[in-house]
């Protein structure tokens, strides 16, 4: 099973740690845009963007981890055209409805609250891997 997590340079941590946790488990993440630096050129941008792209576009399922950067909804919409399923993570809920986005509520889209652990045990029973 293929994975991408779209999320913001400030969450880079989390998002190794969640990457590392789901290929214990035989996941495949299919890019890892936390060795990136920040891009500061239209060339750069545009690399990054096609390899960012064509992640998504080889991910079985999207890993949101909020609060996420600009390429975040962007992701978010791609996977959510391709019907993948999507899990939303935000560590300190979904209690705010001026902060959310109504895609955080459509089909195919499964919001986790409280921990990494909570998310990554969804995951796997949502995907038939053994714990």
């Amino acid at each position: 099973m293929n994975f991408y997590i779209a999320s913001s340079f400030q969450n880079k941590q989390h998002v190794q740690t969640l990457a590392t946790e789901l290929k214990r488990h035989g996941f495949k993440h299919t890019y890892d845009w936390t060795k990136n630096e920040k891009a500061d050129t239209f060339d750069e941008l545009a690399s990054i963007g096609e390899a960012e792209l064509e992640a998504v576009k080889k991910a079985d399922i999207l890993i949101v981890l909020l609060p996420g950067g600009k390429g975040t909804y962007v992701e978010l919409g791609i996977a959510l055209g391709r019907d993948l399923p999507v899990y939303l993570f935000n560590e300190e809920g979904f209690h705010n409805a001026k902060e959310a986005s109504s895609f955080y509520y459509t089909s195919g889209v499964t919001r986790v609250e409280g921990n990494q652990q909570k998310l990554v045990q969804i995951i796997l029973e949502k995907h038939c891997f053994s714990t």
